[in-house]
């Protein structure tokens, strides 16, 4: 058959290939209608094609189907490439199967079964380069089940059994050199697919992820894998390819349980995003995600710095989203025992921002009000961060002081912190006051609970017992009471010793401290006097 070059064909600005008109046409319904609308002569035409699915290696290998009679070598390393193109080229028209590139190339998909695992892993790679031709070639998801069928087999099943049935074929896993080296690196048997995986790009490996959820693979091996493929991919890419790199692995994070996901791998992500510029919604999914699990943070975690533009030394308003989100399923949802972790928590943080000058009162009291009155057995700790702030932030005004002293639970303070608050001037007069009553409050509580004790109605008694009793049951009730009065005076007298023996403590301490001040005066002024000379340092203590 006698061969022109009557076609111009130029494939995506790649490359420019001269073929026959009659040739291509004759399996192409797409250039068959072009054909057959143009009018005229139809020498030197030119097809310009500026979106076809592979480019240059596809429209080849497509050519070569076509000048080898509708023949042609279908292999996993092609298989994508000549089913997009066929579609594109819409190339299934044939009257005969054999002629009809659709169909062969679905033929030896049925047998993607009998695939080993890298042969799959090149196909997905090819995959990767097609989109989004391939979503609507069937190629793509049908890897992906394959895939994810082997991965959720792969925990009962050896990476090459001997066996070479047709039901056993889909357990070859990794019998090729790169996959055997992968398996005997990695930390366990369960995760030696994690790095065969690292040649698929972030939209690939969120398909992966999907069809590995439908297949009810376990969702804390998924998240380790995620974590793994975050950081391996960071070593040698851009800053615009770890960001898209971050939001993939953030938006698959968050559709697996939460329960599974390290709480102290999400704070690396977040430390990583937050150069990276990364969207809203991926940011707000992963703040989500750490406010959800807030009980198992560590106060080195919540020590993140301010973002630029802010005065504040650390991100307050980034705890307070994770207190939000904390809460997003409601007080009751959090468990007592999550409750006091955060509570104890936010003690901590709040000491640790306490001290800083630009932290604004508004913001102070918002993390020192977050939590409910419930999440504190004692408010000791809080005391002492209001305690702090104050002595930071002395120029605010009495309304000002007794705003933030709302934050704090008199009644759930102890004597010694209660007293310490009476004496400290730092603290508005009202506050001194409320923790003075709230202590008397306490005092008359037990007075009153010691001077009416329960009755005992557990202990068994006969009605000759009971008869026997009632006789001297006003004296009985007498000899309680006076023995409960005769207990709080004793109370009270232990108290009221342990009270002067704390007041007698400070008193020595401050007379320490001032002495040791003067002995400092007093030895800065020698140093002073004899500076540039050998000299020996006067003793503190007479």
């Amino acid at each position: 058959m006698e061969v022109c070059c009557d076609l111009e064909v130029d494939v995506n600005g790649e490359e420019t290939f001269m073929v026959d008109k009659k040739i291509i046409a004759s399996y192409s319904g797409r250039l068959s209608k072009l054909f057959g609308k143009s009018k005229g002569s139809t020498r030197n035409l030119k097809v310009i094609f500026h979106d076809f699915p592979g480019g240059a290696e596809s429209f080849e290998l497509m050519s070569r189907f076509c000048y080898n009679n509708g023949k042609t070598h279908i292999s996993p390393s092609n298989i994508s490439l000549l089913h997009c193109a066929a579609q594109f080229m819409e190339m299934n028209n044939s009257v005969s199967a054999t002629n009809n590139l659709i169909e062969q190339t679905e033929k030896s998909l049925e047998e993607i079964s009998y695939w080993t695992w890298s042969e799959l892993l090149v196909a997905l790679k090819q995959c990767q380069h097609l989109l989004p031709h391939v979503n609507s070639s069937g190629v793509l998801q049908k890897c992906l089940d394959s895939l994810a069928g082997r991965l959720a087999l792969a925990s009962d099943a050896s990476p090459c059994p001997s066996t070479s049935s047709p039901d056993s074929s889909v357990f070859r896993f990794s019998c090729d050199t790169k996959s055997t080296e992968s398996l005997k690196t990695s930390l366990s048997r369960g995760t030696w697919w994690f790095e065969d995986l690292l040649i698929l790009n972030p939209v690939l490996v969120e398909m992966v992820v999907k069809s590995m959820v439908v297949r009810k693979i376990d969702h804390l091996m998924i998240s380790r894998f995620l974590f793994y493929y975050q950081k391996s991919k960071f070593y040698a890419a851009t800053s615009d390819e770890k960001r898209k790199v971050i939001e993939a692995v953030i938006d698959m994070l968050y559709t697996l349980d939460g329960s599974s996901v390290s709480c102290k791998s999400l704070f690396g992500i977040l430390r990583v995003s937050m150069t990276l510029n990364i969207n809203k919604s991926s940011r707000n999914k992963l703040e989500s995600m750490i406010g959800s699990q807030l009980d198992q943070a560590a106060l080195d975690n919540l020590l993140v710095p301010s973002p630029q533009g802010m005065n504040y030394l650390y991100d307050v308003n980034l705890v307070l989203r994770f207190l939000k989100a904390f809460f997003r399923g409601g007080i009751c949802q959090a468990s007592a025992i999550k409750l006091r972790k955060v509570a104890s928590l936010m003690d901590s943080y709040i000491a640790e921002v306490a001290p800083d000058p630009r932290l604004k009162p508004s913001k102070f009291l918002a993390l020192a009000m977050a939590l409910p009155d419930s999440a504190r057995d004692s408010y000791d700790g809080l005391y002492r961060a209001v305690d702090m702030f104050l002595e930071v932030h002395a120029g605010l005004s009495e309304d000002e002081k007794l705003e933030i002293c709302c934050a704090l639970n008199y009644e759930k303070l102890s004597a010694e912190v209660c007293i310490h608050l009476s004496q400290n001037t730092k603290f508005p007069s009202k506050s001194a006051v409320q923790a003075l009553i709230s202590q008397q409050d306490k005092l008359k509580g037990l007075l009153h609970g010691t001077s009416n004790p329960k009755p005992i109605t557990d202990s068994p008694c006969t009605s000759t017992e009971v008869r026997s009793m009632g006789k001297n049951d006003e004296a009985s009730d007498q000899v309680v009471l006076y023995a409960g009065k005769l207990d709080v005076l004793s109370d009270n007298e232990k108290l009221k010793a342990h009270l002067q023996g704390m007041q007698w403590r400070v008193m020595e301490l401050e007379k320490v401290c001032k002495k040791m001040q003067t002995q400092m005066a007093k030895i800065m002024k020698y140093r002073i006097s004899r500076q540039g000379h050998t000299r020996s340092l006067p003793r503190l203590c007479s």
